[in-house]
């Protein structure tokens, strides 16, 4: 019990560290006091399991990593490098696919379409799509947390996707993104209220 102690504390204290937080930013993360923070990384005291979940998803390494004493984390160091950058590889190749299909329809339209053209709105269109494919990645071998703000993004592009749609018809209706305000407050209430609230002491 106290290797893992030892390992969880050296390893809070190393990721804090790289990431150029001090206890008090790390405990305001958390919503702890930074004296329990302090207790964890001298190893008087753990995190629950709740709570060492999401101080793994803030530095964005696995649960194993942090548990891990550095000496067993450097033997499997090189092999989750790999499968993380796979993961990072496929994710960019597929929005890269969509942005190519976007732009073989654009060529193609320009070439059989001879009349006023508004092709460019492939790209438009692209845009929700990219944003669909990135939160389904990102919420199976990301970080979750991330997800707030590509939902945000997916919400605002699908708004300029109807707008330039009606544009085509000679409908202006910008103010469409007006929509935009209470749909943003939504996604931030429910940020608001997945968080976690710790304010006792570990």
């Amino acid at each position: 019990m106290n290797d893992v102690k030892s390992a969880i504390a050296k390893n809070i204290v190393e990721l804090r560290r790289q990431k150029g937080m001090t206890q008090l930013e790390l405990a305001e993360k958390l919503n702890y006091s930074d004296k329990a923070v302090s207790k964890w990384e001298h190893g008087e005291s753990l995190p629950d399991v709740t709570v060492l979940v999401e101080i793994a998803e803030l530095f964005e390494v696995t649960l194993d990593e942090l548990v891990r004493p550095q000496s067993e984390k450097v033997k499997v160091e090189t092999g989750k490098r790999t499968v993380r950058y796979s993961k990072k590889a496929i994710t960019a190749i597929v929005m890269m696919l969509v942005a190519l299909i976007a732009t073989f329809v654009y060529v193609m339209l320009s070439i059989l379409w001879k009349g006023p053209s508004n092709h460019w709105l492939c790209f438009v269109y692209a845009l929700p799509v990219e944003c669909i494919i990135w939160l389904v990645f990102n919420s199976l071998w990301f970080n979750p947390k991330r997800n707030y703000w590509i939902v945000s993004l997916l919400m605002w592009s699908v708004l300029l996707c109807v707008h330039v749609s009606l544009l085509l018809f000679h409908i202006n209706i910008s103010m469409i993104y007006l929509l935009g305000v209470p749909g943003q407050l939504i996604i931030l209430f429910w940020r608001l209220m997945r968080r976690p609230k710790h304010t006792e002491e570990a």
